[in-house]
């Protein structure tokens, strides 16, 4: 019984390690280097979008305080060759996995 409490506290102790290296979520970030928005540090971690309670997992970029999502919009591409992206409005909600 004592190693499984040990072991579980340690566990706890990893967990609350890992959330405090963990930098905060903007409210708009990129995927896209070349954006303004973008941040390395953030996407060093999975980060996950829900949108109006469903998981997202093909968002370019999101903004919270504006509520929107920007989505590839099929396989369209502009003459730089990156996708064209559509804006998706509702609740959004932006999380570490």
């Amino acid at each position: 019984m004592t190693d499984t409490t040990t072991n579980n506290t340690a566990t706890t102790a990893t967990v609350t390690d890992e959330l405090a290296t963990q930098p905060q979520l903007p409210d708009q970030l990129s995927v896209n280097p070349r954006s303004p928005h973008y941040n390395a540090d953030v996407f060093k971690h999975d980060v996950g979008i829900r949108l109006n309670g469903k998981e997202r997992f093909d968002v370019e970029e999101y903004c919270i305080s504006e509520g929107w999502v920007k989505v590839a919009a099929g396989k369209a591409v502009d003459r730089r060759g990156q996708p064209l992206l559509m804006k998706v409005k509702g609740k959004v909600e932006a999380f570490y996995r």
